[in-house]
């Protein structure tokens, strides 16, 4: 027997009509939220940082050659670098932002040093003060940012 003669066109019209829009409906309302999702994927994802420390950072130690760099985690880590003043030593930095405010105390800043001794590199000991000169350079310059787009807003 032929499945035709159990079914009546109108109902099979309508069986396909009633999948399509529950099909449509399951979309989470259809092409605008297709289209809104498309534009939320889309979007660069935030930092997980503060913005004005993390870029602070960057600009404070723009001179020095990066070597790691991680957004999300707050981490900048500088390869050495040697001044053309002074060849025979050499400097690196780690910056770590703790938190996503901007406070002095979520920024951590480690400063290394090396001299050179004949062809090799050993290990000097860093002013202490300058790890926190540098940590104040960048809060200065954070909060730089974050006044100068308050004002323009």
């Amino acid at each position: 027997m032929s499945l035709r003669r159990f079914i009546r066109p109108s109902l099979l019209i309508s069986a396909v009509l009633s999948t399509v829009l529950i099909a449509s409906c399951s979309t989470l309302g259809g092409k605008k939220a297709k289209r809104e999702n498309a534009v939320r994927t889309t979007q660069a994802p935030n930092i997980g940082v503060n913005s004005f420390l993390w870029r602070a950072s960057l600009e404070t130690l723009e001179f020095m050659p990066l070597t790691s760099v991680d957004p999300f985690g707050g981490v900048i880590l500088t390869d050495w670098y040697a001044s053309p003043e002074a060849p025979d030593e050499r400097f690196k930095a780690n910056v770590y932002i703790l938190d996503a405010n901007l406070r002095a105390d979520a920024l951590k800043a480690s400063i290394f040093k090396q001299v050179r001794s004949g062809q090799s590199w050993s290990d000097a000991a860093v002013d202490a003060d300058t790890a926190r000169q540098i940590e104040n350079s960048i809060l200065t310059r954070a909060r730089q940012l974050y006044i100068a787009k308050v004002d323009n807003q």
